[in-house]
């Protein structure tokens, strides 16, 4: 089960294309100035179950995913749950954003699990001091763009670089 604030189809602003946005409740970072402050009580959301959600993500063939929230990382098991099942079922890939760093999820066997499925990770607290609103699909200049997949490789973190005119 997972506490989700919301699960917004056909978005367009957490990753690139069409999206499935899935925001998860509940975040220990408390970041000054952080655009969704509600998401921070686990309580706040409405428990779900995985293939509850898994058949909103999959009713819609021909968008990604993105895991936001508050923090998904703070339900590491059912997003990995989840994110495994995604996966399972269909070609749809996986973007997450957390307040966390690459570095630190990896010391964490319970999150380290989730990167497994997660193909782009934006990591990193926001930082109002460094907001950006040039930047694709981060808040501020701390936050990376992670390719989850060959940072997972090289054992340390690769630049995912985005785009826009592809």
């Amino acid at each position: 089960m997972l506490s989700i604030l919301d699960i917004i189809e056909d978005t367009t602003v957490d990753g690139p294309g069409f999206r499935t946005a899935i925001y998860a409740a509940g975040c220990p970072n408390g970041c000054p100035g952080c655009h969704n402050p509600e998401s921070w009580d686990i309580n706040r959301g409405r428990w779900m179950s995985t293939d509850e959600i898994l058949q909103k993500v999959l009713a819609d063939s021909f968008a990604d995913v993105t895991f936001s929230g508050g923090d998904p990382m703070y339900q590491p098991e059912g997003f990995t749950e989840l994110a495994h099942a995604i996966k399972r079922q269909s070609r749809k890939n996986i973007w997450c954003y957390t307040g966390y760093t690459f570095e630190t999820l990896l010391h964490n066997p319970r999150q380290a699990k989730l990167l497994e499925y997660i193909d782009v990770l934006v990591d990193g607290k926001f930082k109002e001091e460094l907001r950006d609103e040039d930047l694709y699909f981060r808040g501020s200049s701390n936050q990376r763009l992670i390719d989850v997949q060959a940072s997972l490789k090289a054992k340390k973190a690769v630049d995912y670089v985005y785009n826009p005119k592809l």
